[in-house]
């Protein structure tokens, strides 16, 4: 556990007279009566005799001071000093005063202090030089000093301060918006790595929602998905989407995700992102199109993005078979079990009720799919293959761009149980391709 090995590398510390506290997040989480993630520790050590201590510490951050012993980052007190890159400051000077560590930080709900020893009771023994408890208690995001300068010196803060308002349904505070509003076009300069992993913690996390209205209302989602910023004000057919515009309709979807998976998540944002390049009136509001279109849309915007592409071929997926559900009731049996043993098809389920309950709210097909897949286990929707391609070569077949289209008739009727052994498989090629060429 965590807790208890950072309570054990600060009593090592104390017990050779330096100071141990914990900082950031932990704290944070702690005052919040939620379980924190991890545990960071900073001391007056300097990073040389952390290193006598922790002989077997791991570097992460040798010029910043930074070490970590069994997953806890232990740190000496620094100050930052002329950030070049919007990222990393030029240099850094070790500090002994736990204030001057405090003041470099971002947000002051994530600059408290809390002796480990106090574990038990955080919010009555935190050390806090710059009100994060008062921001805590009125559910403010406050960055620590001058708003600009913090964002000038990290330009992701904009978005961690998007992230953290969104998880923890706090409001930020005026200056601290007023700023990001300012200096929003700077995020352009931050790595895509960056930008995606904050994405991906903004959509995940909880909130997603609010964290979307954030990002618009603070001009940063022109800035890294002007794609999803031009679903904002683009109409859809109200017999279907009573709810409003394409935008009004993500964010229901957003609003509606429970402890998502990234790839879930991304695929309710971007499900419906090729409308806007689609719409037109014929007789009513139509998006013909609008699936291929948004395959192409999502696949830029991933690739630019850095997402693996694992995570790319799951959520072009939900994108180009989320419209499928519409025909379920209609399709042929083994379409129909083709589609159920789908890689991961609980997200394309889960991704197809939220678009019902954000629209018109009609869940018949998601119900109809849901129960079938309940009643098919896995060897129903995925049998032994009755036939190989070697199969037909013995039966004296040649080899040839036929053996596919054999083999999917072949496989057809068996998940529509029309046929159940080798012999009935060859039955069924000898009548629908005839017999083999004599050779």
């Amino acid at each position: 556990m965590e807790s208890a090995k950072a309570v054990e590398i600060a009593s090592e510390l104390h017990s050779h007279g330096y100071e141990a506290w914990l900082v950031g997040g932990c704290v944070r989480d702690l005052v919040l009566g939620r379980e924190p993630q991890d545990y960071d520790i900073a001391t007056n050590a300097t990073p040389g005799e952390l290193l006598k201590l922790f002989p077997q510490a791991q570097l992460v951050g040798a010029q910043f001071g930074v070490i970590l012993v069994d997953g806890v980052e232990v740190a000496t007190f620094r100050s930052d000093h002329s950030y070049q890159d919007g990222r990393h400051p030029a240099s850094v000077t070790f500090e002994t005063d736990p204030r001057q560590d405090v003041l470099r930080r971002d947000f002051t709900i994530n600059a408290l202090l809390l002796d480990p020893a106090h574990l038990g009771s955080p919010a009555a023994h935190v050390v806090d030089y710059v009100g994060g408890l008062s921001d805590l208690e009125n559910h403010v995001i406050r960055a620590i000093g001058d708003p600009e300068q913090r964002f000038e010196e990290d330009h992701l803060r904009m978005l961690r301060a998007i992230r953290f308002a969104a998880r923890f349904g706090f409001e930020i505070e005026p200056a601290t918006m007023a700023a990001i509003r300012k200096m929003h076009q700077r995020i352009t300069r931050v790595s895509p790595e960056r930008i995606r992993d904050e994405l991906v913690r903004i959509l995940t996390e909880g909130g997603a929602r609010r964290g979307f209205e954030l990002l618009d209302a603070s001009g940063l989602l022109n800035d890294i998905l002007p794609e999803v910023a031009a679903m904002k004000g683009v109409q859809q057919p109200p017999e279907f989407h009573p709810e409003g515009d394409v935008w009004i309709h993500t964010l229901l979807m957003l609003e509606g995700l429970q402890s998502p998976t990234p790839t879930l998540a991304l695929g309710v944002l971007l499900h419906d992102v090729g409308k806007p390049g689609t719409f037109r009136v014929a007789q009513r509001i139509r998006f013909d199109g609008h699936v291929e279109l948004g395959e192409r849309i999502a696949r830029d915007i991933l690739t630019r993005l850095r997402f693996s592409n694992a995570v790319i071929d799951q959520v072009l997926a939900l994108v180009a078979n989320h419209m499928r559900f519409t025909h379920v009731h209609q399709m042929r049996e083994s379409t129909l079990k083709r589609m159920l043993r789908m890689h991961r098809f609980e997200e394309h389920l889960e991704l197809h009720r939220l678009d019902c309950a954000s629209s018109h709210g009609h869940l018949e097909n998601y119900e109809f799919a849901k129960s079938k897949l309940e009643q098919s286990p896995k060897e129903v929707l995925r049998p032994p293959r009755l036939l190989t391609g070697h199969d037909l070569i013995q039966a004296g077949y040649a080899s040839g761009p036929d053996f596919a289209r054999m083999l999917e008739v072949v496989e057809d009727a068996q998940l529509e149980s029309r046929i159940h052994s080798k012999e009935e498989a060859l039955e069924l090629i000898r009548s629908m391709f005839g017999l083999p060429a004599p050779h």
